[in-house]
């Protein structure tokens, strides 16, 4: 037996010289990349900004907690509400996206010319979508509304597809077998299986949107992060920390709540 386990041994394959290659490689380009850094001194402003912020978080100013429409509860609602309606109208776009990228329900060559054109929609980052729809729509959440569904429709129909891609097959052939259209399977074949899956994958999604509005206040698109930028721009760092101290119970609150939701969903308790 041990002689047939030796045997077995000497017989495989020795991937010691690949592998001592791609680790050379690894390292250099580790090495090449650092070799591109160039470290400056310490900004002595810098940091003392840094620690006003945080002063500014242990004694906030809880007068802007207030009910008008320039309070930060007002300011986190439309927060909320960009990411929220975002979300949705990206994942209601994302849905057919995601089935016409499944090289198992349309011919490859159309899957494939819908996968670079999802490619193109991701490759553009948030703030430039945000700049974009400020200039077609003009200032305000509705231009956040739009931003967040464009860049939620590249992720949520990757992450769709990937789903699809692994459903029951038999399920398919036999509706295939019962002379069922394609939206046929679709509807009773595969929606079925996914339903799941893709609200977990919108509740993820929707969790990278809410902080993703809060950056979009930043060009004028709604929400708070505005008031924010002002704030530390004026150095009102009182100001500052309440912002920050209302995004984080916002933030802390949806993380909460998404992640009971989304483990009830795929694990089912």
């Amino acid at each position: 037996m041990n002689e047939e386990i030796l045997k077995k041994l000497e017989n495989e394959p020795k991937t010691g010289f690949k592998t001592a290659v791609n680790i050379i490689i690894i390292v250099g380009l580790l090495v090449w990349s650092f070799l591109g850094i160039q470290p400056s001194e310490s900004n002595i402003n810098g940091w003392g900004i840094v620690g006003k912020i945080f002063s500014g978080i242990f004694s906030p100013d809880w007068s802007l907690f207030n009910l008008t429409g320039q309070g930060i509860p007002f300011l986190l609602v439309e927060t909320l509400a960009i990411g929220l309606l975002g979300t949705l109208m990206g994942a209601i776009l994302a849905i057919p996206f995601s089935f016409l990228q499944a090289s198992n329900i349309v011919p490859k060559w159309f899957s494939y010319i819908t996968r670079l054109f999802l490619i193109f929609v991701r490759t553009i980052p948030t703030l430039v979508y945000g700049l974009i729809f400020i200039r077609v729509v003009g200032p305000g959440p509705f231009a956040g509304i739009l931003t967040m569904a464009m860049t939620s429709i590249g992720m949520l129909a990757k992450l769709f597809t990937e789903s699809i891609l692994d459903i029951n097959k038999d399920i398919l052939e036999s509706l295939s077998a019962l002379g069922m259209t394609t939206f046929e399977k679709i509807r009773f074949g595969i929606l079925p299986q996914l339903s799941a899956m893709f609200l977990s994958t919108i509740i993820y999604r929707f969790d990278i949107n809410i902080r993703d509005a809060t950056i979009l206040g930043l060009v004028g698109a709604g929400g708070i992060g505005a008031p924010l930028i002002f704030a530390i721009n004026g150095y009102k760092w009182k100001q500052v920390g309440a912002i920050l101290i209302g995004l984080m119970v916002l933030v802390l609150t949806i993380e909460y709540f998404s992640s009971k939701f989304r483990s009830k969903l795929v694990k089912g308790y």
